[in-house]
């Protein structure tokens, strides 16, 4: 089971649609996908027409348990945890037990997903520092712009504490470039830097800025379902192919 989590302090670099989108297209590929939404506004959810009832916080709390919380998706073989504005009070009520880090872990560690992708939230804090300890990978979304770089260098500083305290396996899976407009010379320039820099550890595919992705959450579907045929689909289909690739490697 691969349980691979987005991370970014960052928000607005397409990490819950990145998340929304690749978990369906490994579930279109005939795996079995949980996808657990860590992030109080509650948008992975939204993203797939799944309304908000018990979900991440009961799970956290120990209120209750994964099977009580998951929900079955529009999507075949896509299940989902959804959030709600209630997570925000699951790290003032945890902060004094012991093992807080290890809280999600131990309640999906006797699943039987193919893949589990975890959308965390735009902070380095709790729920994060959960959601990494709990996964065997990162995938960091970030847009080619100066920001997004100065985002970057936090999130590694926070992966590489988690993998020394509490989580040794945890790798980065890679750095997802989004947003990407190739008509820009500060796109093109900032895309050939970032992989200059980090090599093989920038997926391969890049995703675009396109309106049909940005329209799907509204209509309670994916992206990739919305209009299979658009740029932003397209790329994330490729995506896919690239993560479910990276098996044979493992």
């Amino acid at each position: 089971m691969r349980i691979i989590s987005f991370c970014n302090q960052k928000g607005g670099v397409g990490k819950t649609t990145s998340a929304v989108n690749l978990a369906t297209t490994v579930a279109s590929a005939n795996k079995r996908v949980l996808l657990i939404d860590m992030d109080p506004q509650g948008n992975a959810g939204t993203s797939l027409g799944v309304r908000a009832g018990r979900g991440t916080y009961e799970l956290l709390i120990g209120k209750a348990d994964l099977g009580d919380v998951m929900v079955c998706s529009k999507v075949p073989n896509l299940h989902v945890v959804p959030s709600s504005q209630n997570l925000v009070g699951a790290e003032i009520e945890l902060v004094s037990k012991r093992g807080r880090e290890h809280f999600l872990k131990d309640r999906i560690s006797k699943t039987d997903y193919d893949y589990i992708f975890i959308d965390s939230p735009p902070s380095l804090g709790f729920l994060t520092i959960n959601a990494l300890t709990a996964s065997t990978g990162v995938i960091v979304p970030m847009q080619c712009d100066f920001f997004s770089l100065e985002g970057l260098v936090h999130i590694l500083g926070t992966f590489r504490i988690v993998r020394k305290e509490f989580n040794p396996q945890l790798h980065l899976e890679g750095l997802l470039l989004t947003m990407c407009d190739s008509r820009t010379r500060l796109g093109l320039y900032m895309e050939k830097e970032i992989r200059q820099h980090f090599g093989e550890k920038v997926f391969n595919t890049t995703i675009p800025r396109n309106i049909k992705i940005a329209e799907a959450p509204s209509h309670g579907v994916p992206g990739v379902v919305f209009d299979v045929r658009s740029p932003g689909a397209q790329a994330y289909i490729a995506l896919g192919k690239e993560v479910i690739s990276y098996e044979k490697k493992l």
